[in-house]
């Protein structure tokens, strides 16, 4: 039987659709295959690979020439290597101390940059007592402590800060705040083997550099990594004890007012080590740099920068222009380092405390501030 036109024209038409249909329908079901298998990998991911060894020493995490009370990298190897992990950092803690509410955002950004690095050391923040005993009433119209307490919080919920409110431990009266809460009373948190303060303003560059201190042989009661014997670093290591720290007392209550030179003849003074840049510095010391200085050197091999110059309040203070651009270096790359701090400075305020710079006060003596800041 003879098919007419008509149903030749139908049949290729039918074996058309049927060899489309077909490749669809396979298309189709390899795609299906793939995405079942996509889900059941994120569902059930490979377990991951079990190390070799464990660590079984603190690790630098990279040099930064000789450490200070060490000749080098290997005997100082050793020491870290002697020493159990987990109870040494129970043992170590960056501590604190806030007396004056301009300084507590500092203190918070030094606390949330630790835990961004993660610094394995404890976090200790110390406050007058007297700011949780404000009553609410009180506190409505005391802005500066209201924002104190929210920073204190976030510390302590975000970053994993101890809290300590302290009373005073000398009775100065009042309006002598610094006096009443010195820095001496540190010695007395023997929980710890030593505890690291750094002073405000500044920032932490690399943790890892400032962790390493923790574990220097020295049994001073305070450790400083200057030069000068006259000049306390930006940073000081203290070794508590109850018998240092009854001295202290003993010592600062027949003169409240004497702390400084209490310090100064009471500190070990460390000579900083011979590296293109000290793992601890001041923007001030960006003045005094010789043709070789390069900035990224000195920003790679920071542990810890105060930003303290001459004729600027602090980094907190929204400084006149023409005031910041003289306070400046002279042009090159220690111009560019200097620059580079006060922007980190001012970026990492409002990122941590949400708040921009504060408005200079109307009475504003460079002179006779900077000579406080210094001695605090």
């Amino acid at each position: 039987m003879l098919l007419t036109s008509g149903q030749i024209s139908m049949t290729i038409s039918s074996g058309i659709i049927f060899i489309f249909t077909s490749l669809l329908f396979l298309s189709g079901y390899v795609l299906q295959q793939q995405t079942v298998r996509s889900l059941q990998a994120a569902i059930h991911p490979p377990p991951l690979p079990v190390p070799s060894a464990a660590p079984s020493a603190i690790a630098i995490a990279r040099p930064f020439g000789h450490p200070p009370g060490s000749n080098g990298h290997v005997s100082y190897q050793k020491l870290l290597g002697g020493l159990a992990p987990e109870t040494h950092w129970k043992k170590a803690a960056y501590v604190q101390l806030v007396t004056e509410h301009m300084t507590v955002c500092n203190v918070v950004m030094v606390f949330a940059e630790l835990a961004v690095q993660k610094s394995r050391a404890q976090r200790v923040l110390l406050y007058p007592k007297i700011w949780d005993r404000d009553t609410e009433q009180d506190r409505l119209g005391a802005l500066e402590l209201e924002r104190s307490m929210r920073l204190i919080r976030v510390a302590a919920v975000r970053y994993g800060v101890m809290l300590a409110p302290i009373e005073g431990m000398l009775d100065v009266g009042e309006g002598n705040t610094d006096a009443a809460f010195p820095l001496s009373g540190l010695l007395s948190l023997t929980r710890f083997d030593h505890v690291l303060y750094l002073r405000p303003s500044g920032l932490v560059i690399d943790s890892s550099i400032l962790d390493t201190l923790f574990s220097i042989p020295t049994n001073a009661s305070f450790t400083s990594f200057s030069d000068s014997s006259s000049d306390l670093s930006p940073l000081i290591l203290i070794t508590p004890s109850k018998a240092a720290s009854q001295n202290a007392i003993a010592a600062l209550r027949s003169d409240p007012f004497s702390e400084l030179s209490y310090l100064q003849s009471n500190t070990h003074f460390l000579t900083l080590p011979s590296t293109p840049a000290p793992f601890v510095s001041r923007t001030s010391s960006l003045h005094n740099v010789d043709d070789n200085f390069e900035s990224d050197t000195f920003l790679s091999q920071a542990g810890y920068v105060q930003l303290l110059d001459k004729d600027i309040k602090g980094p907190e203070y929204n400084i006149p222009r023409d005031v910041f651009l003289q306070s400046r270096p002279e042009p090159g790359e220690a111009r560019t380092a200097w620059e580079e701090l006060y922007e980190m400075y001012r970026m990492r305020r409002m990122d941590v405390c949400g708040l921009d710079l504060e408005p200079m006060p109307a009475v504003y003596g460079p002179e006779v501030d900077v000579v406080d800041r210094v001695e605090t």
